[in-house]
């Protein structure tokens, strides 16, 4: 035991902050979020909000207004990036058509995703996932017709997705960045569902999917105003969990460790590194009460999914019919956005995203604790690694903090690692994150459960 902690100690590189990075953000000379410009996403919304409605079920063939005008709009738009970064993004639609559902389809409808896939140049079935919602709606779901200019729910978080392709696509990453403008959001996320059927049917491994849902305004429906903060929610237990992970997960622990909730996690680290940007405030839910977004049907298949969200809610400027009762003004305009609140979510998802497609992917980590002192960690080396980090946190706490010292660990040539922490399984929880240069991936939790990868299912 004493010589594998000698080995260790002798393997042990630079110290790491919290988040596993090893510079500040002062010393980067290459950030991408200064280059995004309130400019551009000013335009891109006036011309999404141009086509009257993004409704689901409007028309499809009318070249001006309605979603299919907007949907082919946002590809000749990725078509246009694509070109100035030597066709180095794919442009497609990827739908179907969904039939009757006796809710909010009411007739076999097209939905059409505004799809970008930048192909990493290492690693390209190891994706990360941008996207918000395309499609509007008013006040009555089924009313395809009437105006919805929807402009923070959902444009807000789809100028975003094309400023970041924008920026992004100049760079060239390790892992794949697809950018996603969906529809059939407010009909039943269909679009997304459409999506993380299409990933897992080309065989793609997701590290990542940031849901950007409303990241508009600042202030709620009470007066009350948060500048400074987005919320980003994440799920708990999995929702693609099965009895048998369940029964695993009693012994062992994981009810707070989810990829989801490791990926909230990094999220708020990495955001705490620009104390004048925008900040995170994790919810530790799904989503909101009794409410649901675009990241669902990816937990649902097993995917790490985040939902990125205002900080407070104004409920009469989402969901609503234009029009003016009581002095109130109603309806989801663009006049009601905080352009500098939008401008900084969306420097934090260029920079989050620019940091995650560099990041290898975290190792699957298992513990060894049961009836012995200390606890055994072991990983395989993930693709691109060149060392990681040991995470430890008591069985209370909320956040990861580097494990008394053990803080990077070379990569071996070992097929498997494996690492004895002094520390008591019943007592701590373990987590490991793989590095590559000043980049670190989100924590795996060494819990049943804990891998970025979807649960096995039984063939039953």
């Amino acid at each position: 035991m004493i010589k594998r902690f000698a080995l260790l100690a002798a393997l042990i590189a630079a110290p790491l902050a919290a988040d596993g990075n090893t510079d500040t953000p002062a010393e980067r000379l290459d950030d991408p979020g200064t280059e995004v410009s309130e400019e551009r996403l000013r335009a891109d919304m006036d011309t999404i909000i141009g086509f009257g409605t993004r409704h689901t079920l409007s028309t499809q063939t009318d070249p001006e207004r309605g979603i299919g005008a907007a949907v082919d709009w946002a590809l000749a738009e990725f078509g246009r990036m694509s070109a100035n970064c030597d066709n180095c993004l794919e442009v497609l639609p990827v739908g179907r058509v969904v039939e009757p559902d006796g809710r909010r389809i009411p007739q076999p409808t097209l939905i059409r995703n505004a799809v970008a896939i930048q192909r990493g140049t290492e690693r390209p079935n190891e994706v990360i996932i941008v996207q918000g919602h395309y499609d509007s709606r008013v006040t009555e779901p089924l009313n395809a017709t009437d105006d919805a200019p929807g402009a923070n729910d959902d444009g807000s978080g789809s100028v975003m997705v094309l400023e970041a392709a924008r920026i992004l696509s100049q760079r060239e990453y390790p892992s794949t960045i697809i950018y996603a403008l969906l529809t059939g959001e407010e009909q039943g996320l269909y679009g997304a569902g459409i999506l993380a059927d299409w990933v897992g049917e080309q065989g793609m491994t997701v590290k990542a999917v940031l849901n950007n849902d409303m990241i508009g305004n600042s202030c709620g429906s009470d007066g009350y105003c948060e500048p400074d903060y987005v919320r980003v929610f994440s799920e708990g237990l999995r929702a693609d969990s099965t009895a048998e992970l369940r029964a695993q997960q009693r012994r062992f622990g994981g009810e707070n460790d989810s990829p989801g909730r490791n990926l909230s996690r990094w999220l708020a680290n990495f955001a705490a590194q620009y104390p004048d940007g925008m900040q995170v405030r994790q919810i530790w839910r799904t989503d909101r009460m009794g409410r649901g977004g675009d990241q669902i049907p990816f937990l649902d298949r097993g995917y790490p999914a985040v939902r990125v969200t205002v900080s407070v809610e104004d409920y009469e400027h989402q969901h609503q019919d234009l029009r003016t009762e009581d002095g109130i003004k109603y309806g989801d305009t663009v006049d009601e956005l905080d352009w500098t609140y939008l401008t900084r979510a969306s420097v934090l998802n260029v920079r989050a995203l620019n940091a995650l497609a560099m990041a290898p992917m975290p190792p699957s980590v298992t513990a060894d604790a049961a009836v012995r002192v200390d606890t055994e960690l072991s990983w395989e080396p993930t693709s691109g690694a060149d060392r990681f980090v040991l995470y430890s946190r008591r069985t209370d706490e909320s956040y990861w903090n580097l494990a008394d010292g053990l803080v990077s660990a070379s990569v071996s040539v070992r097929p498997r690692i494996s690492i004895p922490v002094r520390k008591r399984g019943d007592d701590w929880l373990f987590g490991v994150a793989a590095c590559n240069g000043d980049f670190c991936s989100p924590t795996a939790s060494a819990v049943p459960g804990g891998a970025f990868e979807p649960v096995a299912q039984s063939e039953e």
